[in-house]
């Protein structure tokens, strides 16, 4: 009989011990121990719950409820002891002024984290419209910091999914130092005339996953930075916007270069450019930027489809200056369709000091139908391999003469 009794008390231990493991601890920021309340200020409430999440030994989830809370800013930090999940079902909104932050280039941070996960199909309103008027970053190098809405620095093995960035003051998100890390199901909104508040900007990390995502901005929906390898960007539909792009690259000293980059399976409407490459004349040192690959792009109405622009200078002052120091290499553009809203569809400038190399062009059929001359192309310093394309597409027209300096 005592046996069966210790048998029958083993079971219901591992029987427990499996449940926990299931089910994992709730840090609901409403309960009584946080006492937070839909329409009030959930800024000690979330980092108190956090910080017990955080310290569980077994995984844990933070939930913030449906309704809707202020939150001054947050920085959430690990390394937590076990997995982590940031549940928002609700909304998160940030303080309309820039000046109230603390650290004046984050709203919301998470750093130092392995086995993150960021969900719940809530919003993270940044509020940023009365900023945007004030962001000057476009054109002054040496601008004042605004918030991000949502940084992640050194965050590992995690994913971030169903969740809306809404109205940030700056760029919406910000992954730097990231490794193995998905961005899936996610909308990220700002109207076209917002400054500087691109999607996604990607710099220095290694393995992102950027899926299924419905991106309308003022910039970039998607931008990577340097020191950034095996990044995948599928099934983005993006516009407004400017984009999606790599760098701009060339502009510090000692960037490191970027590696396998695939942008597949994706729609742009009514953007200021479509796939594009940008890199600064003048680099201060040599980098490369190599194995980038575009493929099954669908372009609505986009201005400048293909590019490759190492002429980028987006300030006032632009002087013709010495080439780009940044070596473009490998790049491939294939089944790209639809249509241009600019007579220039193909626009590869590429370094007069380091032409661009294995650059190929296949399949790609763009139209144009406006009233300002016939659809056309445009290479500089780039022999590039061309297959199924329309002799307007072609470039038909080339150049190896220094070329204005782009402002966009």
């Amino acid at each position: 009989m005592a046996l069966k009794l210790r048998f029958l008390a083993m079971l219901l231990f591992l029987l427990l011990a499996c449940t926990a493991k299931a089910n994992p601890s709730v840090f609901d920021v409403t309960s009584e121990t946080y006492s937070a309340k839909p329409g009030s200020d959930v800024t000690k409430a979330l980092a108190k719950a956090w910080s017990d999440a955080c310290a569980s030994p077994s995984a844990s989830k933070v939930v913030v409820p449906s309704g809707t809370y202020k939150l001054k800013e947050a920085t959430f930090r690990g390394p937590c002891k076990a997995p982590i999940e940031m549940q928002v079902r609700g909304t998160l909104q940030a303080p309309a002024n820039a000046g109230q932050f603390t650290r004046p280039d984050t709203w919301v941070g998470f750093q130092y984290i392995d086995k993150f996960t960021l969900s719940g199909g809530g919003t993270f309103d940044g509020q940023g419209a009365l900023v945007w008027g004030q962001n000057d970053c476009h054109k002054n190098k040496n601008c004042k910091p605004i918030p991000i809405n949502l940084r992640f620095e050194f965050i590992t093995n995690s994913r971030v999914q169903d969740i809306t960035s809404l109205n940030s003051k700056n760029f919406h998100m910000h992954v730097f130092r990231c490794k193995h890390t998905t961005f899936q199901h996610l909308t990220i909104t700002a109207p076209e005339e917002s400054r500087n508040t691109d999607g996604i900007h990607i710099g220095a990390s290694t393995g992102i996953n950027i899926t299924h995502a419905k991106i309308r901005t003022g910039d970039d929906c998607v931008s990577i930075g340097d020191d950034s390898h095996q990044i995948t960007v599928t099934d983005v539909t993006c516009g407004p916007g400017h984009g999606i792009s790599i760098g701009s690259l060339g502009r510090y000293k000692e960037e490191k270069a970027v590696t396998g980059i695939i942008v597949k399976n994706c729609t742009l409407t009514n953007t200021q450019n479509g796939v594009r490459i940008k890199t600064w004349p003048d680099s201060p040192s040599s980098s490369t930027a190599s194995d980038i690959h575009y493929e099954n792009i669908i372009m609505v109405n986009v201005s400048n489809p293909i590019l490759i622009d190492q002429l980028y200078c987006p300030y006032t002052r632009c002087d013709q200056k010495p080439p780009s120091k940044v070596k473009i290499n490998n790049v491939s553009f294939k089944n790209i369709k639809g249509s241009s809203f600019t007579p220039l569809a193909v626009k590869l400038v590429c370094s007069r000091g380091l032409p661009c190399e294995n650059v190929k062009l296949t399949d790609i059929d763009l139209t144009y139908g406006g009233d300002q001359g016939p659809l056309t192309s445009l290479c500089s310093n780039v022999k590039p391999t061309i297959t199924g394309m329309k002799k307007a597409l072609a470039c038909a027209t080339s150049s190896l003469a220094p070329l204005p300096l782009s402002k966009k």
